[in-house]
């Protein structure tokens, strides 16, 4: 029996046990909005489902044990002969099958799949993300695959498998294949036109010999990689082209894929980033010689939506655990939920959340639409939405675990584990400035991406004056895009807020998209959140972000 000065009192109880998807009000508008109704029924179950294995308390256990036990690189096995493996805990291994079997990686092969999949990776991103990462280049590697129909209809139906098939051997023997991918190079960085790789090319056509290293290689125990690549080294045309390095060759012998080290991180644990030698590596060419970027452009425009899913996600998480704790915390004389200044914080950071997931939704809908103007739109949109929401992030989950007081700066609570995996999306797939850049190339190169967000935008005009006047805010700083890098963080946030405040004010609740309009678009908010005006009903922003099934 516990000794009496031990009884413990005032704690929140665990937030387990749960349907993560049906407790998330916004993202279950948002489903319902994008999807067509004849496939409500059958989404909502299956995403319900998801949501119960998420909050499941084996599911957060996995979780806890696959990040508590990070990857082991193993080179050589008791012979002495190269292996180059990664060893995970079967935590991973039940985490990952779980996500494949989900359709994490099935969007391009069903109707209304990427609405589908992206609330069901919001979710899942919830549990552990170290696992998103070979999910995510999984789905993205479909789009550039695309550009060799003979590889795409090889490669694609394993891809968008729900089978989990861990073993390395021949993919075509496997009822499921994932990919990774290799782009950056010490030398380089997001500058991949620097890469130093070099194929040279065989007999057969498009098979190629690479030689060069890759200084951040993800998910090394895939079952095939895009990588970039210099071809055209004696003279003749080339340049960065892409290429596909499957793991295992037909034959079932060992590609020559040399691990030189697992990089040491600082959140994203569970997930093996590694350092790649190619040394005489066979490789099929994915596209034209010397298109390579523009070829792998579609599995990075695919990944960083996953970015912007990925960071919605945590600062979900985030969010219904701070929310929860301050339903059961008492202080002062009464809930910690009910006390105005708490509520403030609570509400404000319930806005990112909402606004976050109200936008990623939309992106996800438009690449199912695939028409044109759709097209444009995300053209604009996705660099701009990956540099902001990955963006606030950090600061929401920050303010998040300060909710929790001390109870959430120690580690069992899993807000530790939350706000080191914060960062990451901001710098995967090109970091705050690459993403600024590429907004102001969509802007000065392609028309039709302004136009098609100045539509999308449009459609909420009118119905609130704080919107009107930062849409016209917005169209003035755009008419004038002389010296327009060096503020070009500021012009993007602005597109990015605009275009969830349209959200917010079109599909959102009034009391939501009436704090938001005031607070971000309005400026009536100081420089941390709680400090949204008092005058708000921010009660009822609060319960909104309740996670109660």
């Amino acid at each position: 029996m516990a000794a009496s000065t031990h009884t413990v009192t005032n704690q929140a109880p665990p937030l387990v046990a749960y349907d993560l998807f049906t407790a998330d009000r916004a993202l279950v508008e948002a489903v319902d909005r994008h999807l067509d109704p004849a496939l409500l029924d059958g989404a909502r179950a299956e995403l319900s489902a998801l949501g119960r294995t998420s909050g499941s308390a084996q599911v957060q256990k996995w979780g806890a044990l696959a990040n508590e036990n990070p990857p082991k690189l193993l080179t050589h096995d008791r012979y002495g002969e190269r292996v180059d493996e990664v060893e995970f805990h079967p935590s991973w291994h039940r985490l990952l099958g779980k996500g494949v079997s989900a359709g994490l990686t099935a969007a391009w092969a069903r109707p209304g799949g990427h609405v589908r999949r992206a609330a069901g990776f919001l979710v899942w991103s919830q549990v552990e993300s170290g696992n998103g990462c070979p999910l995510s280049m999984t789905h993205a590697a479909v789009p550039a695959l695309r550009a060799d129909p003979a590889l795409a209809a090889e490669w694609e139906p394993r891809l968008t498998s729900t089978v989990y098939d861990q073993d390395l051997r021949p993919a075509a023997l496997k009822a499921g294949a994932l990919f990774g991918m290799g782009m950056t190079e010490k030398q380089g960085g997001s500058d991949v036109r620097a890469n130093t790789t070099v194929a040279r090319a065989l007999a057969e056509d498009g098979t190629y010999e690479l030689t060069g290293h890759k200084w951040f290689c993800s998910a090394p125990m895939s079952d095939g990689f895009l990588v970039l690549a210099q071809t055209g080294q004696a003279g003749g045309a080339g340049g960065p082209t892409c290429f596909l390095v499957p793991r295992v060759l037909a034959d079932g012998t060992r590609n020559v894929f040399r691990i030189q080290r697992l990089k040491d991180k600082l959140g994203n644990r569970s997930n093996a980033s590694a350092e790649v030698e190619f040394d005489g590596t066979w490789a099929r060419r994915v596209g034209e010689e010397g298109r390579g970027v523009r070829t792998i452009i579609g599995m990075v425009a695919a990944t960083r939506l996953d970015c912007v899913l990925g960071s919605a996600g945590l600062m979900r998480q985030a969010v219904a655990q701070a929310v929860h704790h301050c339903e059961y915390r008492e202080a002062f004389g009464g809930r910690l939920i009910d006390k105005p200044l708490m509520r403030n914080v609570l509400a404000d950071l319930a806005l990112e959340s909402e606004a976050a997931t109200a936008l990623a939704l939309r992106l996800a809908a438009a690449y199912d639409d695939g028409g044109e103007q759709e097209r444009a739109f995300l053209r604009l949109a996705v660099p701009a939405a990956k540099y902001w929401v990955t963006k606030r992030c950090t600061p929401v989950v920050a303010e998040a675990l300060e909710c929790l007081g001390g109870n959430g700066y120690v580690e069992e609570s899993g807000m530790p584990r939350l706000l080191r995996e914060s960062p990451l999306n901001s710098i995967w797939e090109g970091a705050g400035n690459v993403q600024a850049l590429d907004v102001l190339r969509a802007l000065q190169r392609e028309p039709a991406a302004l136009n098609a967000y100045l539509r999308e935008v449009g459609l909420a005009r009118g119905a609130d004056h704080r919107l009107d006047g930062a849409i016209k805010n917005l169209l003035t700083e755009l008419a004038d895009l002389g010296g327009v890098e060096g503020r070009a963080r500021r012009l993007v946030e602005r597109i990015a807020v605009v275009l969830q405040g349209s959200l917010l004010v079109r599909f959102a609740p009034p009391e939501v998209a009436d704090a938001f309009c005031a607070s971000r678009l309005g400026g009536d908010w100081g420089s941390s959140l709680g400090t949204l005006p008092h005058t708000l009903d921010l009660a009822a922003v609060v319960e909104r972000a309740r996670p109660v099934s």
